[in-house]
């Protein structure tokens, strides 16, 4: 199981990025997926998630600039991140809890760059 994320890039402050996150099976096996970003000598840190049950939540820092969603189709979760300010500069990671029996396993992407910058 798997999950790799693309869609990361430069962009200019103000502009928009949309990352993905594809699955290598239905979205329906993870509890939930998640979106992380880490910045160079910051910790990782949870931007948004959404669940099974297609409930979504966001940190506050970007209510209003982000969106998660996903494709079930596709088993895609996406990221749409807009007004974007240097300070989003980060690698962006997937993340999804995979339900097993007895327990839950994380899953983590590669991560992707996204630059903010003039």
């Amino acid at each position: 199981v798997q999950v790799v994320e693309s869609g990361g890039g430069l962009v200019q402050p103000g502009g928009s990025l949309r990352l993905s996150c594809a699955a290598s099976e239905s979205i329906f096996r993870f509890l939930g997926m998640a979106w992380y970003r880490q910045a160079p000598g910051k910790q990782r840190e949870l931007i948004a998630s959404i669940l099974r049950s297609g409930r979504t939540n966001l940190v506050d820092f970007v209510k209003g600039r982000f969106t998660i969603s996903r494709d079930n189709a596709l088993n895609t979760v996406y990221l749409q991140m807009s007004s974007l300010k240097p300070e989003d500069t980060a690698v962006y990671f997937c993340e999804a809890d995979l339900e097993l029996v007895g327990g839950i396993s994380e899953v983590w992407g590669q991560g992707t760059q996204v630059t903010v910058s003039s």
